[in-house]
């Protein structure tokens, strides 16, 4: 019983992160990306502050502490949120998903640079360049089907960012014992605080909150950045950090299929060739069916918190 429940806990997360892109082109149409973001930030932190609460999950006390989690969610989710958001207003939410799906192996390539325990391998290097032709082959700059270059770099930037933050708080963080839901909650507090102060100097207009933009942004923040959070630490806890990050290889499919079914999206043959390369080389990189078969559960700690961290969409 415990098996199927994690197994549907696995389905429902790789479902809201796959369709927060979706959510994010939706919302697009009555928020401006500023907007946007600090919604899903505040609504996703106010949900894990109210767990915590009831959990009697006790928050960080250290000035230092909170200011590493200010630095974590600058570049796990003020920079990503707003970089997608920007992309994805000129580019298709299935193709953001896909260049979000190989987050891991650019975090391998920042963790080889600033981390000495984590050494570039045969086995990283083969992986990393095959996943750069994927990406070549996803941003397909023969063709605008998919949209504009610049959108699709800036869902690049966004995952190069995701990789600078889970590396950040493996190197800063992780070794503070600072609980998973206590730790999640403190860097969305933070990633909150940073957005609130900026957007008064980013693009604004008055929203729009029609029906479709109100359920897209309610789901982004609470279902796809709150919700999500607590399934993926109680997955790490229930079957394993390195299980638990298989779910990288699903969501871009949902986010394909999500696009495909809500917003039309067109499925040409670079983004899932180029798709496939990026999943390929990842899973090569990692070494993943090797390590899916030798890792067993564990306990959920703060080091899960840098494992995927900033993966809230």
């Amino acid at each position: 019983m415990k098996n199927y429940a994690s197994l549907a806990r696995f389905i429902l997360l790789a479902v809201l992160w796959g369709s927060s892109f979706t959510f994010i082109k939706v919302s697009l149409h009555g928020l401006t990306p500023s907007q946007l973001v600090l919604s899903r930030l505040f609504m996703g932190a106010l949900l894990l502050v109210v767990i915590a609460a009831v959990s009697k999950v006790a928050l960080p006390r250290s000035g230092e502490v909170w200011g590493h989690y200010a630095g974590a969610a600058l570049f796990g989710n003020v920079i990503p949120f707003l970089l997608l958001s920007y992309g994805e207003k000129t580019t298709g939410a299935g193709i953001a998903g896909v260049l979000i799906g190989g987050t891991p192996l650019l975090t391998l390539t920042v963790a080889a640079l600033a981390l000495p325990e984590e050494r570039a391998t045969r086995r990283k290097a083969i992986g990393l360049v095959a996943g750069f032709v994927g990406v070549v082959l996803l941003i397909g700059p023969w063709s605008e089907r998919l949209g504009s270059a610049s959108g699709q770099l800036a869902c690049l930037g966004a995952a190069l960012s995701y990789a600078i933050g889970f590396v950040y708080v493996r190197k800063f963080l992780s070794p503070r014992g600072v609980k998973p839901l206590a730790g999640a909650a403190s860097q969305l507090i933070a990633a909150t605080v940073i957005q609130a102060a900026v957007t008064p100097f980013l693009e604004w207009d008055t929203p729009n909150f029609t029906g479709r933009v109100t359920a897209g942004i309610v789901a982004l923040g609470l279902l796809s950045t709150g919700l999500a959070y607590i399934l993926y630490f109680r997955l790490i806890n229930d079957m394993g950090a390195v299980t638990a990050s298989a779910v990288n290889y699903v969501v871009p499919v949902v986010a394909v299929v999500a696009g495909v079914l809500v917003l039309n999206e067109p499925v040409t043959w670079n983004l899932v060739v180029g798709g496939l390369v990026v999943l390929i080389g990842m899973g090569y990189a990692e070494n993943r069916v090797k390590g899916l078969h030798k890792e067993p559960p564990v306990p959920a700690r703060s080091e899960s918190t840098g494992a995927r961290i900033g993966n809230t969409r």
